[in-house]
């Protein structure tokens, strides 16, 4: 079918609606016999005619198509001689005379963004989102000599969201779903199935056109009408009011949680019902029915935007006033090319810049002055050219300083040194309280007492916590960030962890009772080497091509991408509160995820400054977040949040299959979880007898017995069971129960008192069932929760202490027959658990046999607990799957 494509808007975005429009109408066929556009400007064609003369399609520019009411005769002689069959009309109607409109044999179709008959009228979107509609969408009618009141042709409806601007809709739904509608319709047209709806009268409406006149706030509205006014103006024409004494325009606005408390400074507002509050997130506003909104950008009469928490800071007031010297850091355009005019709004990546263009803006800017060092980091962390542009320029004033990181700390005086914690929730990148100011207690183990209070998550908080991820990484720098660059960061995390080693080993020892010096060479150590191991993998995760029969003569070409999964949720035990958040939370931020942090209850410390760490290594906001709560709320909306695309759980089997239950009746998120262990541990009599002994018992009293890991039962070989057992004894009784600060102490107490309490009954029943209590059995007369190194013998298989994980401080110890190597194999597996396994024997191919027929995750062989970042970790049966460490473990 012979098309004339009409198109008369200045506004960009519609601009390239047009040029959009008419590409896909070229790929569907038909023909094109004339364009008609707005004229150049500054000599530049907008981007639907640039694309129609590469076409070598006839281009109509004319000024007007009418004088005073009347077709001009010329322009409609040059229109008719097209040989029109269609005129297809984007976004106008008025502007073209019905001699043009009736000409064609079909007639004319226009494309209006609206449900007609409701918004008729050039600022339907904005209506659409002023009235607060639930639906929006756009309709495609027959054109008449009314205003938007032609037949209907199709429609295509959306839900709008509650913080919804002209933008986001447009971007989201109109644009997109409007080019197919428009092309459709043509389709149906040429096909002769497309229908005349009468438009109803019922629900007509028509409103003017929003100008910056007309678009003064009216303060004496609800918060849901002025939140609805400033997002239906929000970009152009903008909402406006008086403040201070000049127009200040108002962008951004959101609706607020009225359960949280504002805290800044107030803002006077001249007819609002109670001032404005300027807060670090931007400036909260009030309607008359008390309810909160928040506004995030604000612009003067002068054109200067500014975030709005800035509004009273010094020297931010207003934005920096550029001299002409500066005003060579404007070197945008050279990069961008394809945008026709660089606005302050301009987004550098989403006008399709990628990592190559970062380098070279980066480097324009050196050779334009030399004193500003800007990093990659600097251009993702800054996307608008405005934001930008003042960034570079605060650099070079030397004002340029970070924004401070607001703690507030609980410091004691312990360890010869000031250790300073955190003890809030931490979510997109400030500490803060939990809803309703909730917190707990949290226990220092080795005397029972409070350590301090901390923030207690809340469903509100969980929710607030998962939003700020899922922009980080749709939205933010995060998203947008190089790999390499990234790497950067998580580098220099780790070696920020580094410098704060001996004050996070230290809040492990307060926290969780580990030993000082354990904590400072596992906990905290090989979260350290966790980090480093995977910021060197950030621009190596990598797909690959595949060979396909399609392959020839077709020139086929398959291949895979590993891409970030988005949010993901991490629950972590007690038992190394520190390193389990490494292994877990390292991986997703190397693969470009943002992570929800939920530490044990009991144990929430060192998560918290480790939040304090990321945030002072530059992590962007959003990126880590940090909520200490019960599992029953925090774990348990992690699990079931739409929003989190994977779960990461390390803990018992009984609450990971529930997780893993909620996570696939809520959106089949993917899970990967580290669960229970009853590890056997399988000793030879050919061994080397200092070592087994040495390993063995580091097998199970290792971190207090509080370890995945530990060997839960010990197979010994009959002809050496009785000096086995001696020789333990003997080393038991020389470990020293203490202080976990002290250098010399070997052995510090349970984490908790619930715990300390069940392994009191775990060895209760153990001599209930008739095993041999060698030593140990007891809870450590002292403050605190102590119990001491315990070891059992004679334990048969149908024993609960052999079938059940004590998770502390007992070894369990069962005799084998050297001959009887099947049936051994045959005990040990005999258990629904597969974390972990070992096998000490001098001889290669026994220990080759065992190690093969062992159903675990991972298999010592003459060695113990010796797990290294670049070895995978996990589990087999009901101790869980998925996998830590490792290159394959990129959460991608």
């Amino acid at each position: 079918m012979h098309l004339f494509y009409l198109f008369k808007n200045k506004i960009i975005m519609h601009l390239l609606f047009g040029q959009e429009v008419y590409k896909e109408l070229k790929k569907d066929g038909h023909t094109i016999v004339g364009v008609f556009t707005i004229p150049d400007k500054d000599g530049k064609a907008d981007p639907l005619a640039t694309e129609a003369e590469k076409d070598g399609v006839a281009m109509f520019k004319f000024p007007r198509w009418r004088v005073k009411g009347q077709a001009i005769p010329e322009v409609v002689a040059q229109y008719q001689a097209t040989g029109a069959e269609l005129n297809v009309l984007p976004f106008c109607s008025q502007f073209i005379p019905m001699e043009v409109i009736n000409h064609p044999k079909h007639g004319s179709i226009i494309y209006h963004p609206s449900l007609l008959p409701r918004h008729r009228g050039a600022s339907a979107i904005n209506w659409t989102l002023i009235h607060g509609d639930k639906k929006g969408g756009f309709t495609v009618f027959w054109a008449d000599d009314g205003l938007d009141t032609g037949p209907i042709l199709l429609q295509r409806e959306c839900d709008v969201e509650p913080n919804d601007t002209v933008n986001t809709i447009y971007k989201r739904f109109l644009f997109p779903e409007g080019v197919k509608g428009t092309v459709e319709a043509v389709r149906l047209i040429a096909e002769g199935k497309a229908p005349r709806i009468t438009q109803p009268q019922e629900g007509a409406t028509y409103e003017c056109i929003q100008k910056k006149e007309n678009a003064m706030i009216n303060w004496n509205q609800t918060a849901v009408a002025l939140h609805n006014w400033i997002r239906g103006n929000d970009k152009v024409p903008g909402a406006w009011a008086e403040v201070d004494g000049q127009k200040v325009t108002f962008y951004g606005s959101s609706l607020v949680d009225n359960g949280t408390a504002a805290n800044g400074q107030p803002l006077e507002i001249p007819g609002a019902s109670q001032p404005g509050i300027i807060t670090k997130a931007g400036l909260v506003l009030f309607g008359n029915d008390g309810k909160a909104l928040l506004v995030k950008n604000l612009q003067f009469e002068d054109g200067k935007m500014i975030a709005a928490a800035q509004y009273f800071h010094s020297g931010s007031s207003a934005a920096v006033e550029l001299t002409e010297e500066e005003k060579t850091f404007a070197v945008w355009q050279n990069i961008l090319t394809n945008v026709s005019q660089i606005e302050d709004s301009t987004d550098f990546f989403k006008s399709g810049a990628a990592s190559m263009d970062v380098v070279r803006l980066v480097e324009e800017v050196k050779l334009r002055a030399s004193s500003c060092q800007l990093q990659n980091e600097d251009v993702y962390m800054n996307t608008t050219f405005i934001d930008f542009i003042q960034m570079c320029v605060r650099k070079l004033r030397g004002e340029d300083g970070e924004e401070e990181l607001v703690v507030d700390y609980v410091s004691k005086n312990i360890n010869n040194m000031t250790i300073k914690m955190p003890h809030q929730l931490f979510i997109n990148g400030e500490f803060v309280d939990a809803q309703g100011g909730k917190t707990y207690k949290t226990i220092n183990p080795t005397d029972g007492t409070a350590i301090c209070d901390v923030s207690l998550a809340q469903i509100s908080d969980v929710d607030k916590a998962v939003a700020a991820a899922k922009e980080a990484f749709e939205e933010g720098a995060w998203g947008k960030m190089n790999p390499r660059d990234r790497g950067r960061l998580i580098y220099k995390l780790a070696n920020l962890m580094e410098q704060y080693q001996e004050e996070l080993a230290t809040i492990e020892a307060l926290d969780s009772g580990a030993v000082y010096t354990l904590a400072l060479k596992t906990h905290v150590g090989m979260s350290i080497q966790t980090f480093h191991y995977f910021a060197g993998w950030c621009d190596k995760i990598q797909g690959s091509t595949i060979p396909i029969n399609q392959a020839r003569p077709n020139r086929n070409l398959t291949f895979t991408k590993k891409e970030p999964i988005g949010v993901c949720a991490i629950v972590i035990p007690w038992n190394y509160p520190l390193m389990m958040l490494a292994w877990k939370t390292a991986a997703c931020l190397a693969a470009g995820n943002t992570v929800v942090l939920k530490p044990a209850q009991v144990t929430p410390l060192t998560a918290l400054k480790f939040a304090e760490l990321a945030a002072r290594a530059g992590l962007p906001k959003g990126v880590i977040n940090i909520l200490p709560g019960s599992g029953a709320l925090v774990g348990q909306r992690l699990s079931d949040h739409p929003d989190v695309r994977k779960l990461g759980f390390t803990g018992s089997t009984e609450i990971g299959k529930h997780i893993m239950k909620s996570c696939a009746v809520s959106n089949v998120k993917k899970v990967s979880l580290e669960l229970g262990g009853k590890s056997p541990l399988i000793i030879f009599s050919d061994c080397d007898m200092d070592k087994a002994l040495r390993m063995g018992m580091s097998a199970v009293f290792f971190n207090k017995g509080e370890n995945c890991i530990a060997a839960g039962r010990l197979f010994v070989e009959d002809t050496i069971h009785d000096q086995f057992v001696m020789k333990v004894v003997e080393e038991v009784k020389k470990m020293k129960i203490g202080d976990p600060l002290d250098r010399s102490t070997d052995h510090g107490p349970q984490n908790h008192k619930a715990h300390l309490d069940k392994l009191v009954e775990y060895c209760q029943i153990g001599v209930r069932e008739g095993a041999t209590l060698v030593c140990g059995g007891k809870q450590v007369q002292r403050p605190g929760f102590f119990f001491q190194p315990t070891v059992f013998t004679d334990v048969q298989d149908h024993m609960y202490i052999a079938k059940d994980e004590s998770f502390g401080p007992i070894m369990i110890i069962s005799k084998f027959k050297g001959s009887e190597v099947d049936d051994v194999l045959k005990r040990a597996n005999a258990t629904e658990y597969g974390l972990a396994s070992g096998v000490f024997t001098r001889d290669i191919s026994k220990a080759l046999y065992v190690s093969e027929r062992l159903n675990a995750g991972t298999v010592f062989v003459n060695t113990y607990n010796k797990t290294d970042v670049a070895a995978p970790f996990g589990g087999f049966k009901q101790s869980g799957f998925g996998k830590d460490l490792g290159k394959k473990n990129c959460y991608c």
